[in-house]
């Protein structure tokens, strides 16, 4: 049942960057003789809105702040592209897997992966440099070509790398947001011990 791996492996990048998986999985059915990849994805009016999406988040993506908005709006596209993605594969290999199962685990997987990179977004956007923005954009780019070309020629060793990655961004999250509760602390003591050191020196 190859279209398991390939569904959880595009709902994840769907959740990173979903015009990019319907751009690249639509060129890769196109041009690269993929059968697994539903024809819908391949016509031409698909591949041209995918692809003029793909060139504004690529500018919106590595703008300190402007991401996170464009992140905040994409709470609800990226997880309805991972679970239409999804339906599309289960419906070109029947049998296989439920239209609805399919769209379950692609509209999930992306819902969380897009909750784990708008996460880590802001605490990226915390650094006073812009360049980490770059960095962090491009990076996320090249993993969401590399999963889904591995996707359509090898969809097991995608899912599992996909998964680690995923797995990878929860501890990063909950790393960050254990940080935030601690300095958050630390800085309402230092506040209190301003306080009472300000109470300790007023005049009786």
């Amino acid at each position: 049942m190859t279209i398991v791996p390939l569904i959880f492996t595009s709902g994840l990048a769907s959740g990173i960057n979903a015009y990019a998986v319907v751009l690249l999985l639509g060129l890769l059915g196109r041009f690269a003789g993929a059968d697994s990849v539903p024809p819908a994805l391949e016509r031409t009016d698909v591949l041209v809105v995918a692809a003029v999406l793909f060139l504004l988040e690529a500018v919106a993506d590595k703008i300190p702040f402007v991401d996170s908005v464009w992140d905040a709006a994409h709470t609800v596209i990226r997880p309805i592209a991972g679970a239409t993605v999804a339906v599309l594969i289960a419906s070109a290999d029947p049998g296989s897997l439920s239209e609805v199962a399919a769209g379950a685990m692609g509209g999930t997987t992306a819902l969380v992966t897009h909750l784990v990179k708008a996460s880590l977004r802001m605490a990226v956007n915390t650094s006073p440099e812009p360049f980490s923005n770059i960095v962090v954009s491009l990076l996320e780019d090249l993993s969401v070509a590399g999963l889904v070309t591995l996707a359509i020629f090898h969809p097991w060793l995608a899912a599992s790398i996909a998964a680690a990655v995923l797995l990878a961004g929860l501890l990063l999250v909950w790393f960050a947001i254990n940080r935030i509760r601690a300095f958050r602390a630390r800085r309402r003591e230092r506040k209190a011990a301003r306080a009472a050191n300000g109470a300790s020196v007023q005049p009786s």
